[in-house]
């Protein structure tokens, strides 16, 4: 194995959520769900651990009207399943046979409650999770605290991300760095 640890972003990469769920309870409700509720003005402050993810539903309500209509939507939001890419998980539990694998994560404090629903709570070597750190992706410091956790020097590590701007962040630092889109991203660089 070329890398001495794997960093691997949870949503998106190892946890995906149903967007057509999404979309069908925008169109439902006539609301700008997705736009308000991934607003950098509300989201950040979870994020960070400022406020908690029950406040960050409240604050969602709230600007969509915060009448009745709001609140069912946001709790029918809340409610969407999510689930783990099993092709993933396989690829990085290899990986973990040789490296340390470190989920780093923009998240909230709900995390591990959903690590565990996901029958991953023991999955990984370590979280490295924005709302538990302090600091959010692409933020240097949240890949400083992933490669200290791993043990290993930044330019020793694999970052896996599906936003582009948290890959480059990762890149900035030494870190070798893949944009994930399909798992043939990430099976082509651990195989």
């Amino acid at each position: 194995m070329p890398f001495a640890a794997v960093l691997t972003d949870l949503d998106g990469v190892l946890r995906h959520f149903d967007h057509a769920a999404q979309t069908d309870i925008e169109v439902r409700y006539g609301l700008p769900l997705m736009k308000t509720a991934f607003d950098p003005e509300l989201m950040l402050p979870p994020t960070l651990g400022q406020v908690t993810e029950a406040q960050w539903l409240e604050s969602i309500i709230a600007a969509l009207g915060g009448d009745d209509r709001a609140r069912q939507a946001v709790t029918e939001f809340a409610g969407i399943g999510f689930w783990v890419d099993e092709q993933v998980k396989q690829l990085l539990a290899r990986a973990q046979q040789h490296v340390p694998v470190i989920i780093v994560t923009n998240a909230m404090d709900t995390v591990e409650e959903h690590l565990d629903r996901l029958g991953l709570t023991y999955f990984a070597d370590d979280l490295v999770s924005s709302a538990r750190v302090g600091v959010a992706k692409p933020d240097r410091r949240i890949y400083e605290i992933a490669a200290e956790r791993a043990g290993v020097a930044p330019e020793r590590c694999l970052f896996v991300d599906d936003r582009l701007p948290n890959v480059e962040a990762a890149r900035a630092l030494g870190m070798t760095g893949i944009h994930y889109r399909t798992v043939q991203d990430l099976a082509a660089v651990l195989g």
